[in-house]
């Protein structure tokens, strides 16, 4: 159990840390960049790569939550008494890779050009992810 306390804790840390990074660096460089130019750099290199590692720390993050719940696992998600604090826990953790994985990724792919987007599309995907 110490290896899966020790994964859930180090992916989360990387989960976190690269949200902190996209809200506070990459939002704003990514403006300063778009005024001269070089945003390409950020949006061909940096940002795939950055959000290739948040969707999969999101994976590894639940994985190993879920591992260390064990035999809780079922009682943490059904809400049981003996394990009803963890298992909201659990579902926030639940929904929060959802949306990585089935809001944010898709809209960024359309943003950074992975797949293709109308330029409304990609107006509507910047709003939503």
């Amino acid at each position: 159990m110490g290896i899966f306390r020790w994964v859930h804790f180090m992916a989360g840390v990387m989960w976190i840390g690269l949200l902190y990074y996209f809200n506070f660096v990459q939002v704003a460089a990514l403006k300063n960049a778009a005024a001269d130019g070089t945003a390409a750099g950020i949006t061909k290199h940096v940002a795939p790569r950055a959000l290739l590692f948040f969707r999969w720390a999101a994976v590894v993050t639940w994985l190993a939550g879920a591992a260390l719940l064990g035999p809780r696992f079922v009682p943490a998600f059904t809400l049981q008494p003996e394990a009803a604090f963890i298992g909201i826990g659990a579902w926030l953790g639940s929904i929060m890779l959802f949306n990585v994985w089935a809001l944010i990724w898709p809209n960024q792919k359309k943003i950074l050009g992975i797949v293709p987007a109308t330029d409304e599309q990609k107006a509507a995907a910047r709003k939503t992810a």
